[in-house]
């Protein structure tokens, strides 16, 4: 994977400061009528953001001992990339399926998201063996719970794109809003053996309860910080494997290179 020269967030007296809130915590966080936004930014911006959400009164999850916590995820797809196609042709009714670790506790699960016609996304998981991150393939387990919960089964996919990334993740004082935080983006096709990374690219998913007022989306306006409608996979995809349909996500890499300021070149 690449190497990630980024701003040391965990050393920040910003977000050292932060309240933390727990994992157990988080699970007595129920949006109901959740709408979920993205925006893009850089390191250098997202450092004036996190001390407005400080003085806002968010607090911080704390998993691990570190508020400032890493993730790899492996990406599965079919011989002819169907579960990307499916996303750059707008299908509306659309999966990914993705092994993750959580790198502090080593925990490892097997996750598959589904996208309904409404725009609304679930998420169903298993916990898996931390050797079986690289193919959950072997576990005849995990396979049943893909046939039970994808329309793809485990003959019919194979690894595709393994990324990482360092996520802060935080929650207003109110409980009607959570915000992840990605950093130190980085990718690896596993099918042409490029890699790439985002650089000082940071991306901000907003979880929020439809029904109340944002507070962060007002901070994110006072940064100029504007929406965007990206996905990791298809990102990671379309700069790492150029004989791929991917005309529809190019724009969104103009952008996050305008955003950094730097040209986002692979290497082989």
């Amino acid at each position: 994977m690449p190497d990630c020269q980024h701003i040391p967030f965990e050393k920040l007296p910003v977000l050292d400061g932060m309240p933390p809130i727990l994992l157990e915590e988080m699970g007595a966080i129920t949006l109901m009528n959740r709408i979920d936004s993205k925006y893009l930014t850089d390191e250098q911006t997202l450092v004036g953001i996190l001390e407005d959400a400080r003085a806002d009164g968010y607090r911080a999850l704390l998993a691990d001992g570190t508020k400032y916590c890493s993730y790899n995820s492996l990406y599965y797809d079919t011989p002819g990339m169907q579960m990307f196609l499916d996303h750059h042709n707008r299908r509306l009714v659309r999966q990914k399926v993705r092994t993750r670790v959580y790198v502090g506790s080593g925990r490892t699960y097997l996750e598959i998201k589904r996208k309904n016609n409404h725009g609304r996304t679930k998420k169903k998981r298993t916990e898996i063996a931390p050797a079986e991150f690289g193919d959950f393939r072997t576990n005849p387990q995990a396979c049943d719970y893909l046939a039970a919960h994808s329309r793809f089964t485990a003959d019919s996919i194979e690894p595709t794109l393994e990324t990482g990334f360092r996520r802060i993740t935080l929650v207003n004082p109110a409980e009607t809003e959570r915000l992840t935080i990605d950093t130190c983006l980085h990718f690896k096709n596993l099918r042409t053996g490029r890699t790439v990374s985002l650089q000082n690219a940071v991306v901000i998913e907003l979880k929020q309860d439809g029904r109340t007022a944002s507070q962060m989306k007002e901070i994110l306006l006072r940064h100029r910080v504007k929406p965007i409608r990206v996905s990791k996979y298809c990102i990671g995809v379309t700069l790492t494997d150029p004989a791929v349909k991917s005309n529809r996500f190019k724009p969104k890499v103009r952008r996050i290179e305008k955003q950094i300021n730097t040209k986002i070149l692979p290497a082989l």
